[in-house]
């Protein structure tokens, strides 16, 4: 009788093979990890979430993420309350509220104050209108943009005569910006010592002698085309327009203040008030001159 074959049954799925000498650990590293191979097919597995999902995660982490914006917003707060004490830059954009529209009447204004009639400032509700609205009101983009213009044509100037150097341009715009401040400072304190009470402010001052720069950035063009006979013409024309303009201006602020507080028109003080505005006025085309006639040769 033949002798009996033992029939070893089909291995089951997860059962070894009898005949394998070593265990298959390929599908147990896919069953042990449980993550999906890296796109690079070394079987590395790959993260389920990226550092930031779990740091977001992490309620400690949230906590300081939210103190350190509180911290963040409190500082921007502190910044700007100090900024805003030092440096008023909500005064300062009621400087810079123009258009193009009054920026042609205004510089028409500096040229030909001759025939303008009306110089009050026109007010609502107690504060003083925009400078678009009104031509009369003082600005400060004209004279930030004439400074810069100036220095610019005073460059020019200077390299048309081979005598450009950065050294000597700085020295120019150094020695405006130092006159402008004397000016500044002597008329602060000269309304100080006359006890004017008077709605004038520094930045006030600071854009009307600021709009002599621009009678400067005619006189040198035409002395840079013309010679100095077009330099002198057109100097001296805007040298007179300036001080009309400064006249009819600052007696408006000065003047009408003393007149306001029932000051005689002729008493002392009121004498004194007048000398100071003309000597402000008489002081823009002297300076005018110092600081042009060696740009042009």
């Amino acid at each position: 009788m033949p002798a009996s074959k033992r029939r070893i049954p089909a291995s089951q799925p997860g059962m070894a093979d009898p005949h394998q000498l070593f265990d298959d650990t390929s599908s147990a590293q896919s069953r042990g990890y449980g993550a999906q191979r890296g796109p690079s097919g070394l079987g590395y597995p790959t993260a389920s979430a990226s550092p930031q999902e779990a740091f977001l995660s992490d309620p400690v982490s949230n906590m300081a993420m939210a103190y350190g914006s509180s911290l963040a917003a409190q500082g921007k707060e502190l910044v700007d309350k100090n900024i805003d004490r030092f440096i008023p830059v909500t005064k300062l954009k009621y400087y810079f509220a123009v258009d193009t529209l009054y920026v042609g009447k205004k510089l028409g204004l500096l040229f030909f104050p001759y025939l303008h009639q009306d110089w009050e400032v026109q007010y609502q509700q107690d504060t003083p209108v925009a400078p678009r609205f009104d031509v009369n009101a003082p600005d400060l983009y004209i004279p930030a943009m004439a400074f810069i213009t100036y220095i610019l044509v005073a460059g020019l100037a200077l390299g048309t005569q081979d005598r450009f150097s950065p050294d000597l341009l700085g020295l120019q715009a150094s020695s405006a910006l130092a006159w402008l401040t004397l000016e500044v400072l002597a008329i602060l304190l000269s309304l100080y010592l006359l006890t004017v009470n008077t709605d004038l402010t520094t930045i006030d001052l600071v854009a009307f002698l600021g709009y002599k720069y621009v009678g400067m950035i005619g006189g040198v063009l035409m002395g840079l085309l013309f010679g100095k006979i077009g330099y002198y013409l057109v100097l001296g024309w805007c040298c007179i327009s300036i001080f009309v303009f400064m006249i009819r201006t600052l007696r408006l602020k000065i003047l009408a203040e003393a007149a306001a507080e029932g000051v005689p028109v002729r008493g002392a003080r009121n004498q004194l008030r007048m000398y100071l505005t003309m000597a402000v006025a008489a002081a823009q085309p002297l300076l005018m001159y110092w600081l042009t006639f060696h740009l042009v040769r």
